[in-house]
């Protein structure tokens, strides 16, 4: 097989480790180069050239299409029109009719709901007249979110109580826009899944997910359901990837309702935050996964060997600008991965800590608690300029 350049849309953390996993893969993959805005972007800082640009700048993705053999993305704002009319001598995966399927929450909702997959009720809003009539479908409370470019609860709005409805339409008024029926789950748990180009199909143990203020916390791998539960979320995903077209890995997001039943909420069609325990706990990580699906090589294992905790890094709430490197105490169960971004914002996803049950003891509280320890610890400093 002759080795191929790899082109990667977005050159953020995901970026940069696809950028890692590229590397050591060197029989397959001869050069990484990431689209990006952000001059040296975490993925540059590992060894991808750049091209500096927006995700969904024209020229830029079609100069990136004349430097790759094959292209994919770590963030859904790529232009899917462009990617569609690129010339055939690159290959874009996953497909560019999945990316337009679910960049779109309202189109991938009905995506899933015309393919038979148990979602939340949803509706389309176009109107404030439309919002008030349709509010009556759901109850209060109710999310309003925008169908384009929202992540960690960027694009959500929470609609309380009827004086909530002109303050929320207004947040998006410039936006397409859908309303969501907010359900009282009992959990969020999410599949990470990969098809290959032959069609090959393969999940990850289901996890668990813990969020605050819509970014997500924490990550327990595995979750903690029943075996029915591991079994049914693990048949959804792998149904969800056979109607899909295109290859590479998916995160599947789901909740996890009272009665036990489970409910698509998202799916993200690229590596996942949820996913970031497989660097330590999997024989195979979902970085690793992404790069020998889109090429067309066999799957690698998806066992968990280890229980595992992922916990993010944000930014602090009270700080902005340069920081001091972040360092720990290295332990042979505790993984620390910093993004090597320059700026620490409030909020921001900085860095990912994974407690790694290395002695088998599946004492999931004692990681939780570890996990929690340890990153309580991590503190962000103000850079001194020499």
């Amino acid at each position: 097989m002759l080795t191929k350049i790899l082109g990667i849309i977005g050159g953020g953390q995901l970026g940069m480790m696809l950028t890692e996993a590229a590397k050591k893969m060197p029989e397959y993959i001869s050069d990484v180069i990431v689209l990006d805005p952000t001059k040296n972007c975490p993925a540059a800082k590992v060894g991808a050239k750049q091209i500096i640009a927006d995700y969904k700048n024209k020229n830029a993705i079609v100069e990136l299409s004349l430097q790759s053999d094959i292209i994919t993305y770590e963030i859904e704002s790529g232009n899917s029109e462009v990617l569609e009319s690129l010339n055939r001598d690159v290959t874009v995966n996953p497909s560019p009719a999945t990316l337009r399927t679910i960049q779109d929450k309202f189109v991938q909702k009905k995506f899933l709901q015309e393919n038979g997959f148990p979602v939340t009720d949803f509706a389309l809003i176009e109107s404030p007249s439309d919002l008030k009539e349709k509010i009556k479908l759901f109850g209060y409370p109710v999310m309003l979110k925008t169908r384009r470019d929202a992540y960690d609860g960027r694009g959500n709005f929470k609609i309380e109580r009827p004086e909530h409805l002109t303050t929320a339409y207004k947040r998006f008024e410039e936006k397409s826009m859908m309303l969501e029926k907010i359900i009282n789950f009992k959990m969020e748990v999410s599949v990470i899944a990969a098809r290959n180009t032959k069609g090959q199909i393969s999940t990850y143990p289901v996890v668990e997910n813990i969020h605050e203020e819509n970014i997500l916390k924490m990550t327990i791998a595995p979750a903690r359901v029943s075996k029915k539960i591991l079994e049914e979320s693990e048949r959804i995903a792998k149904e969800i990837m056979d109607v899909l077209q295109g290859a590479g890995v998916f995160g599947i997001e789901m909740f996890l309702t009272q009665d036990d039943k489970l409910l698509v909420n998202e799916i993200a069609p690229r590596v996942h935050n949820s996913g970031h325990h497989t660097l330590q706990s999997s024989a195979t990580s979902q970085f690793e996964q992404h790069l020998r699906a889109i090429l067309g090589l066999e799957l690698g294992k998806t066992d968990l060997l280890h229980y595992a905790v992922m916990c993010n890094i944000l930014g602090p709430k009270d700080f902005e600008g340069p920081y001091e490197p972040i360092k720990i105490e290295e332990k042979e169960e505790v993984y620390l991965k910093m993004y090597q971004k320059d700026v620490a914002k409030p909020q921001r996803k900085m860095g990912h800590l994974n407690i790694v049950d290395v002695n088998d003891t599946r004492d999931i509280n004692n990681l939780i608690k570890k996990a929690e320890e340890i990153r309580n610890k991590i503190k962000f400093r103000k850079q001194i300029q020499q």
